[in-house]
């Protein structure tokens, strides 16, 4: 399968495109303003315990509060021993502390109360695993995991994970081995997909690395105050050539100089041999452009997608799951109610799968399928999307077809999706539907203005917008424009106007 990985770069917004077989399969983007935390590792205090909850909230200095679920906990033994003997029992009736094993108190046995491992104003040192949410504040863990081109340390772990990917057992045991062998005791790793074809000498180097940021985070961790940030993760450019450039990409296109020699540099040092692959795009017509992307990125915004038999797909995001809605739409079929039904329903299992990967849509989705009154056909639907999900790389679980035709499945969420990323609530009606927001439309405008420069005359251009649009760029993105202007040759008037919708804009260039 041929794939590409596509990074368009500009100092306003990274986006980075995962591109199969000519399809566009995942978006990525980052903006300054917004900037991923997933990765991160702050030393945090606990402001509050909830035991009704088994969980605690913790403060990492950010704008709300961290939730640490019990399970999450890591507590070393010495300071277990100490808490357990100020507390002169553990608190729970059938154990006897004077000969209570000590073993493995690293992480949570069955049982333990979240008030036995943690006490407000502790300080400890905790990991963002999932993305702030809408009112909901980062998820938080103490089981720290650092990745690296073919490993991924667990410095409070004492285990050697294989990705199931590996299916080789030769290779798998070979790769145990060699793990064992080279590992400090009491650390554990998990080895990635990227390692099938690493020697032995790569994954050293690998270990190496991950050894000294460990001790460059505990370090840190001594000598900042509480709600610092201690260890920063590799921003989104080199996180998506670190998880996604395998030798199974043909090649990374790069459209920034500058992007382009920090990837070549990171390339160098973790993937040599791949080094020929990376790419500098140097055409006039934008790169995704080129590529088709634009039109794939819009299309994912859409709530209503059709399907090439003449059926659709409508998708709605609630605050609690996503739901999926199959029609036949415009297809009558050939033979008869049931084998329409069922070619429209195969059809749509395709187009969800590949829905649900570019928007990155997670947590409870719900499939509504057209009622199949075969058996056979809801057995046939149900593997054929099973099978479809296969090249997602994010864990999902998919019970079988009901007999009104639903489908639950579960994705696992760790960032926002598309849609919150590139929308934001609607004040036209109070927030009950969306639309792109100010900066998504900021930066279409800059695009346009940069994709047509060259071939439009003058020497100025003017934008009519929205007034929110507007007073964001003047004030917001007022250093993007004058960069902008340096680069076409070209002075930038923007202009408030109030009639006009807030996704609506006009370019006018001089002549």
């Amino acid at each position: 399968m041929s794939s590409d990985l596509i990074i368009n770069a500009t100092e306003y917004e990274v986006r980075i495109a995962l591109v199969e077989n000519g399809n566009l399969v995942e978006l990525n983007l980052e903006r300054p303003t917004e900037k991923g935390l997933v990765g991160n590792v702050y030393k945090g205090k606990v402001v509050r315990v909830l035991p009704g909850m088994q969980a605690a909230f913790v403060d990492i200095g950010l704008e709300r509060t961290g939730f640490l679920y019990v399970d999450d906990v890591y507590v070393g033994t010495g300071e277990f021993e100490r808490r357990m003997s100020a507390r002169g029992d553990c608190g729970h009736p059938d154990c006897n502390c004077d000969t209570m094993s000590t073993d493995a108190l690293d992480r949570r046995k069955p049982g333990m109360n979240i008030d036995d491992l943690l006490t407000e104003g502790q300080e400890i040192l905790v990991q963002i695993c999932k993305e702030p949410m809408g009112t909901k504040g980062a998820r938080l863990t103490c089981h720290i995991t650092l990745p690296c081109r073919n490993l991924v340390f667990m410095p409070m772990t004492d285990h050697i994970g294989i990705s199931r990917k590996i299916e080789d057992e030769i290779i798998r045991q070979q790769l145990r081995e060699d793990i064992e062998a080279l590992r400090p005791a009491g650390t554990g790793y998990i080895v990635r997909t990227m390692a099938e074809d690493a020697t032995r000498e790569e994954l050293e180097a690998d270990m190496e690395f991950l050894l000294h940021v460990w001790d460059e985070i505990q370090d840190m961790n001594s000598k900042v105050e509480v709600g610092s940030l201690v260890y920063e993760d590799l921003d989104i450019t080199l996180r998506a050539v670190r998880d996604l450039f395998s030798p199974e990409v043909s090649r990374v296109v790069v459209d920034d100089p500058g992007t382009y020699e920090r990837v070549r540099r990171f390339v160098k040092i973790f993937a040599p041999n791949l080094m020929d692959k990376v790419q500098l795009y140097e055409e006039d017509v934008p790169l995704f452009d080129a590529y088709g992307i634009e039109t794939d990125v819009s299309r994912a915004l859409d709530k209503k997608i059709w399907l090439r038999c003449g059926g659709y797909i409508f998708i709605e995001a609630t605050e609690a799951l996503t739901v999926v809605d199959v029609n036949t739409g415009r297809y009558v079929g050939k033979k008869g109610l049931e084998e329409t039904i069922f070619k429209t329903n195969m059809e749509a299992v395709k187009e969800i799968a590949y829905q649900v990967r570019l928007r990155n849509i997670g947590g409870i989705i719900i499939i509504d399928f057209i009622d199949m009154e075969e058996e056979a056909h809801r057995e046939e639907v149900f593997r054929a999307l099973k099978e479809a999900v296969k090249n997602d790389k994010s864990r999902i679980n998919i019970l079988k077809v009901s007999e009104f035709g639903l489908v639950q499945m579960t994705r696992k969420r760790s960032r926002e999706d598309l849609a919150h990323l590139m929308c934001e609530p609607c004040h036209y009606c109070d927030g009950e539907g969306m639309h792109k927001s100010r900066r998504t439309i900021c930066y279409e405008i800059f695009r346009k203005i940069t994709r047509n420069a060259r071939k439009m005359p003058g020497a100025s251009v003017t934008v009519k917008v929205h007034p929110l649009v507007a007073s964001m760029m003047l004030k917001d993105e007022a250093a993007t424009i004058e960069r902008l202007e340096d680069e076409v040759h070209k002075r930038l008037t923007i202009v408030s106007t109030k009639d006009f919708h807030i996704e609506r804009y006009e370019i006018t260039w001089e002549r």
